[in-house]
C-alpha cells in the first residue's frame, strides 16, 4: 500500500477488527496507529495483570509487543499475516505503571514481514524491545 489514503483506511479498519478481540477486552487494550501508520497499544497498569511479585508479568509484555508489531504490519496487507518468530527482551520492571508498545515495519515483503517494537512506561522509560517476523497468507481478512 502506498497511497497513505489506504494506509489510513487499513489502519481504520483494524482498530475496528481489534474491537472485538478477546485479548483486547483481557488486557484492557486499547489499540490506535500513529500518522505514519505504526500502532501503538497501551496498556493501563491493572493489579490482575501481575506476577507474584505485583509487577506486569513479562507474557503481558510479549503479548504487547506481538500486538503492536503484528498490527504495524498487518497495516501493510490486505491479508492475514501471522507470527511465526517473536524474540523479546525485558529490559526492566515496569514498576506498576501504564505501558505503551509501538512498533515500526523493517520490511515488508511478499511472504514476509518483520517489525521491530519497544515498551515505553508512563514516564517514558524503555521497558522492553522486541522483534518479530509474520508470514504472509493468501487469506483475506
Amino acid at each position: 500500500m502506498s497511497n497513505p489514503d489506504d494506509l489510513s483506511a487499513r489502519c481504520d479498519a483494524l482498530v475496528a477488527f481489534f474491537a472485538d478481540a478477546p485479548i483486547k477486552a483481557t488486557l484492557g487494550l486499547i489499540l490506535s496507529f500513529d500518522e505514519a501508520g505504526r500502532a501503538v497499544v497501551d496498556l493501563p497498569f491493572a493489579p490482575h495483570l501481575c506476577h507474584a511479585m505485583e509487577d506486569v508479568h513479562g507474557g503481558v509484555m510479549a503479548t504487547i509487543l506481538d500486538t503492536a508489531g503484528w498490527f504495524t504490519a498487518a497495516a501493510r496487507y490486505q491479508t492475514w499475516i501471522a507470527t511465526v518468530d517473536l524474540q523479546i527482551q525485558l529490559l526492566e520492571r515496569p514498576k506498576q505503571e501504564d505501558l505503551v508498545a509501538r512498533g515500526t515495519v523493517l520490511k515488508a515483503g511478499r511472504s514476509l514481514a518483520v517489525s521491530t517494537m519497544e515498551i515505553r512506561s508512563a514516564t517514558d522509560r524503555l521497558v522492553a524491545t522486541g522483534t518479530a517476523s509474520f508470514m504472509v497468507s493468501d487469506r483475506p481478512i
